[in-house]
């Protein structure tokens, strides 16, 4: 027995010796200099603006200098090979953890999202890579593998290089009016359509006309459409706003939208419903061998940018609700509906309200001692099914405490809109019917047939749904279409935000330098 113990505490630290060896082995240097993978390495961190990240994090010219001498220099003292061995690993646990889980807390910019916890590097990982020559496969793993990711990389680059074009070395000339439509003289046309060919939406090489005119209205079209704008072919304020953009801030835009990538939780599940909040787009997928199968795209409208704004969140959509009650909410009830109730008494019948006591009771008549129990008693009021009701004819729901859902709703004509920031801060759909197909499509008996019944029937009924289904609630103005770049207004100033943030991080970042990073 003493035998058998004896045995098992000689392995164990047998192992740990092995461990503490390991450990004492530099990653990055051997023979007391950097290794060729040293300088790879360095190169990757200089190089880590392709991601939209800032090289200054991680100290990347500094180590790739200080390796650089180190390599063709004396060899360096013990204290100064453990302070760049300690600096290299350091920059590179930074770099990886702003890859896998972002820079910059998602909670911070009102995203209720839990970011990638920052796991340590991983060493044995690391020195096994090393050891096979295959550092640039182990740093590829931390990348975003969205297909979004390498459409805003390429975006990003190109971006870049348009920074220098002269086509925004001068504003554009002010408009002869407040718009300019087709037809009318302007004496920036030129500068327009330099504009327009270095973006891509004109032709390069295409005569231009004495107005504006022709391909130049085409191309703003182009334009407008790619920039979130009613496509109307006018050059009005707005769209000279956004024409008036550096690409040095879309630069910046386009680095926000790869941050949100890396937090955001886009692919979690199988199947997913994803609404991007500033591009009024509700897209339904499924993820197959780490790819995305885009099934469904319809517009949206969202929460009011001014003061009902829709928050970001994930939840699972756990039941439908055909021909539902509108429950109005508390904080609509007190500002809105009781002081029109209070000005048009007859709106409680005509738009099928009607109060609900503590109790349940239902009242559906009106007297100014109901509206008493609404704010002060604990009364609430409802909408019944209807054509009338705010709900629509279908609700989507995922339990959350904002008591957001998605919808249908009467207004149709406010998908036509470009920008569709109208609602109290539910999602309304323009095509619930597919979006209840997709929803209930591992349910056979719920066909498309019986769905519209169970919509028009007029009688409130709830669904549940065997298999909860996430929904994403997310926020990115940079989106890239079949190749094409599109940027869209900071609608509720969340870009704003984060940008703050993020140089708010890299400047506590450039007062707090790691020791030995420039080899003193």
């Amino acid at each position: 027995m003493r035998t058998k113990f004896f045995y098992s505490l000689l392995l164990l630290m047998m192992l740990a010796l092995g461990r503490a060896q390991a450990a004492a082995v530099p990653l990055w240097l051997e023979a007391g200099r950097p290794t060729s993978q040293a300088r790879e390495m360095t190169e990757t961190l200089i190089a880590a603006d392709r991601h939209g990240l800032d090289p200054l994090d991680y100290d990347a010219q500094l180590l790739w200098r200080r390796v650089i001498y180190a390599q063709q220099s004396a060899l360096l003292a013990p204290a100064a090979q453990a302070q760049l061995e300690a600096a290299l690993t350091s920059a590179l646990q930074r770099y990886l953890g702003d890859m896998r889980s972002g820079r910059v807390d998602p909670r911070q910019i009102h995203a209720k999202f839990t970011a990638p916890s920052r796991a340590k590097l991983d060493e044995p990982a690391l020195r096994q890579a090393l050891a096979q020559n295959r550092l640039r496969e182990f740093l590829q793993q931390a990348e975003v593998v969205l297909p979004m990711y390498a459409g805003l990389q390429q975006a990003l680059a190109r971006y870049r290089q348009l920074a220098r074009h002269p086509a925004w070395q001068q504003a554009l000339p002010a408009l002869p009016e407040r718009h300019l439509s087709a037809g009318q003289p302007y004496d920036g046309l030129v500068q327009l359509a330099q504009r327009l060919q270095a973006l891509g939406d004109l032709a390069p090489g295409r005569k231009l006309p004495a107005q504006f005119d022709g391909v130049l209205v085409d191309a703003l079209k182009l334009f407008q459409a790619r920039h979130g704008l009613d496509p109307d072919g006018v050059l009005g304020p707005e769209t000279l706003k956004q024409l008036d953009v550096t690409p040095a801030a879309r630069v910046r835009q386009i680095e926000l939208a790869m941050e949100r990538l890396r937090w955001t939780p886009f692919m979690e599940r199988e199947r997913m419903i994803v609404v991007n909040l500033p591009e009024f787009v509700l897209r339904a997928y499924e993820v197959r061998n780490g790819q995305i199968d885009v099934k469904l795209t319809m517009r949206v409208v969202v929460g009011k940018a001014l003061d009902t704004r829709t928050p970001l969140f994930a939840e699972d959509m756990r039941s439908i609700e055909f021909s539902p009650y509108w429950n109005v909410p508390p904080s609509i009830t007190r500002k809105e509906l009781v002081p029109h109730l209070q000005r048009d008494p007859g709106y409680l019948e005509r738009d099928g309200f009607e109060f609900v006591s503590p109790s349940g009771q239902v009242v559906r008549t009106f007297a100014a001692e109901h509206l008493q129990s609404v704010l002060h008693d604990g009364w609430r009021i409802r909408q019944r099914p209807g054509p009338w009701n705010a709900m629509g004819d279908i609700k989507f729901v995922f339990p959350n405490n904002d008591n957001i859902y998605l919808h249908y709703t009467s207004q149709q004509q406010l998908f036509d809109r470009a920008r569709r920031d109208f609602s109290h801060g539910c999602v309304r759909v323009e095509d619930p019917l597919a979006l209840a197909k997709f929803v209930l499509q591992d349910e056979p008996a719920w066909t498309e047939e019986r769905i519209r019944a169970a919509m028009e029937k007029g009688e409130s009924s709830t669904l549940r749904l065997a298999q909860p289904l996430p929904v994403l609630i997310s926020y990115s103005t940079v989106v890239v279409k079949l190749g094409k770049v599109f940027f869209y207004p900071d609608l509720y100033g969340h870009d704003r935000l984060l940008d703050q943030a993020l140089r708010q991080r890299s400047d506590l970042l450039s007062r707090s330098r790691v020791p030995g990073a420039d080899g003193r």
